[in-house]
């Protein structure tokens, strides 16, 4: 539903290329990435419609291998007559609804690369109830993808919009940063009022609790949920600025923020029955770029602008710290041997956007036992093979985040199956994870590897 624009992005994201049943060509596929749909408002009163874009790439699998320059050929005869279509410079037209765009080869290394940015906008006397497909087929040497498509369709609404802002790096904690992006209304009809959901990570702080804003705190930050008074027409543009305070906890952290028109609906629902705590602070307000006349307003016609995510990193570190222990057993018992993950800090550890663990720890059965249990959740076993170790190892990974101070156990049950004075394994972090490198945060990677000692 459109009220989980935000908590939906937080939890996780996947970019879905457009397109299926590949022809395969030697060890490579060649893919068209385009959007699945888009939505055209009609002309405003006494104004122009507004353009929309469509960014068309094209991909491919096999990064070990180069892709030539190839040709894209896009056919808008579906569309012709509700809406006009304007040809980048890299695009030739062979007919009113045809052209073919060359885009650049991939080099061995790279995986897309841009094919055309079209722009689309309704014309005056379209019918509002009209649709139809853009439609796009792509050839590179001797790969050929598979044809793909975007549903075009009109709407007669309010179409409010995020621009995105910059990420910002090399933060240092105990300051202040803002991020300003821009509320557009690019529909037809005005918003009369606007319901703005903001996300601000456990290490960033609002300077500010504004009082037109009710505020839910939880384990990975604060949400808010904010009402914005000012109408927003069609064509008009304001500026929104979010004061944050970069904490002594922050290290990788995000900041979202989402924009919907205004429904006592639409409020209840983003509240999804949890306790919110109003703002005693001065009011939000969105500062004017530019105005027009308001007028009454309606659902937003197209969401995929109406929520962006902004990375903030900090130049900070958090000391993981693994803990093994000590167990004791004759023959045929079977034992529970824990094995800890503690954040030191002073940073806490999150990846609130790939979602990989904060540690993966590896380990495998001492000499003389058998692992018979594990958290299956949490853990996974990889058997012995040719290639790889004699015997089965076993990684068990941490939630997504990791506050400053806090633990995280495993419990592993083993069988002794032969008493061996002083067996050892060895339970340590794997350091190089491309979705969250623990050596790059971590100062001290001495203190990421223990053991589990039997008898």
């Amino acid at each position: 539903m459109r009220h989980r624009l935000l908590a939906a992005a937080i939890a996780g994201c996947a970019l879905a290329a457009v397109g299926a049943g590949p022809v395969r060509a030697a060890s490579d596929q060649l893919w068209i990435s385009a959007p699945s749909e888009t939505v055209l408002p009609v002309p405003a009163a006494g104004g122009e419609a507004s353009e929309r874009t469509l960014d068309v790439r094209v991909t491919h699998d096999n990064t070990d291998h180069g892709v030539p320059a190839g040709r894209l050929t896009v056919d808008v005869g579906e569309i012709a007559a509700f809406a006009q279509v304007s040809w980048p410079a890299n695009c030739a037209p062979e007919s009113a609804v045809r052209a073919v765009c060359d885009f650049a080869g991939m080099p061995a290394g790279t995986d897309s690369t841009a094919a055309a940015l079209l722009g689309l906008r309704a014309l005056p006397d379209a019918e509002a109830e009209a649709s139809g497909h853009v439609r796009y087929s792509a050839a590179a040497g001797d790969l050929t993808a598979y044809p793909a498509e975007t549903v075009v369709s009109l709407g007669d609404g309010p179409d409010l919009g995020l621009s995105q802002a910059e990420d910002q790096r090399g933060l240092r904690p105990g300051t202040n940063t803002q991020v300003r992006a821009t509320v557009a209304n690019n529909g037809s009809r005005a918003v009369d009022r606007t319901l703005l959901s903001l996300y601000a990570s456990y290490g960033l702080r609002f300077q500010e609790r504004n009082s037109n804003c009710e505020y839910r705190d939880h384990a990975i930050g604060t949400f808010a949920l904010c009402v914005l008074d000012e109408p927003v027409a069609p064509g008009e543009r304001y500026e929104l600025t979010s004061p944050l305070r970069v904490g002594r906890q922050a290290l990788y952290e995000r900041f979202d923020h989402s924009v919907l028109p205004y429904s006592d609906a639409a409020l209840e629902e983003a509240r999804g029955g949890e306790t919110w705590t109003p703002g005693t602070g001065p009011e939000l307000d969105l500062r004017a770029v530019a105005a027009r006349q308001a007028a009454a307003g309606d659902e937003d016609l197209d969401l995929s602008d109406n929520y962006r995510a902004v990375i903030l990193d900090a130049r900070n570190t958090a000391d993981l710290k693994v803990t093994g222990s000590k167990v004791r057993g004759a023959a045929g018992d079977t034992v529970t041997a824990r094995v800890t993950v503690t954040n030191r800090g002073p940073a806490w550890v999150a990846s609130l956007g790939a979602g990989a663990a904060v540690a993966t720890v590896r380990f495998q059965a001492p000499e003389g036992t058998t692992v018979v249990g594990w958290p299956e959740e949490e853990c996974a076993e990889e058997l012995p093979s040719e290639e790889g170790p004699a015997v089965a190892t076993y990684f068990c990974r941490t939630p997504i985040h990791l506050r400053d101070k806090a633990s995280h156990s495993f419990d592993v049950r083993l069988r002794i199956d032969e008493v061996v004075r002083g067996a050892r394994t060895t339970v340590e972090t794997l350091n190089d994870d491309p979705e969250l490198s623990i050596r790059k945060f971590d100062p001290n990677l001495r203190n990421n590897k223990a053991w589990i000692v039997v008898n």
